[in-house]
């Protein structure tokens, strides 16, 4: 196989792997009544642990009102709970519930592992190479994205 069919192979594989991505959010967006948009801030708070209102915000790239929209969804649904920030009680953090992290355990934790197990076969090198791939291919997107944001494209 030439380099260029090799590049085309990865190319086609990521679009495919974005697209399992897409299905599996969907999968669980829908097994949770939640729309996208929620499930992104209730990852974000799994992972962050308590977080700011304004730094959901801008980790959603979401205006303050959308933002409040979100939170106020998660809370109807079991999933978050606002409470005073202990530093700053004009500050108002936001912090996944038990309920959050037994989906966390039931639903994320299996991707996780079996990941891992896929990645156990690799060696150090190899993996060196997949990190360095993955990185560099969030990059990319992370850039493109702020090319379409910056050219006025629609918001999604």
């Amino acid at each position: 196989m030439s380099k260029d069919e090799m590049r085309r192979g990865i190319a086609m594989q990521l679009r495919l792997l974005q697209q399992s991505f897409d299905a599996f959010d969907e999968a669980v967006a829908a097994r949770l009544r939640l729309n996208r948009t929620d499930l992104r801030c209730l990852d974000l708070i799994l992972g962050g642990g308590s977080m700011a209102a304004g730094e959901l915000a801008a980790g959603l790239n979401l205006s303050p009102a959308a933002t409040t929209t979100v939170i106020d969804r998660l809370e109807r649904a079991g999933l978050a709970l606002r409470e005073r920030d202990p530093d700053n009680r004009r500050r108002v953090l936001v912090a996944p519930t038990d309920a959050a992290r037994v989906i966390e355990r039931e639903i994320y934790h299996p991707v996780g592992e079996a990941g891992l197990r896929a990645l156990a076969g690799y060696s150090e090198p190899e993996l060196a190479t997949i990190l360095d791939f993955l990185q560099t291919a969030r990059q990319v997107q992370e850039e493109q994205a702020g090319r379409i944001g910056a050219s006025g494209g629609a918001e999604g």
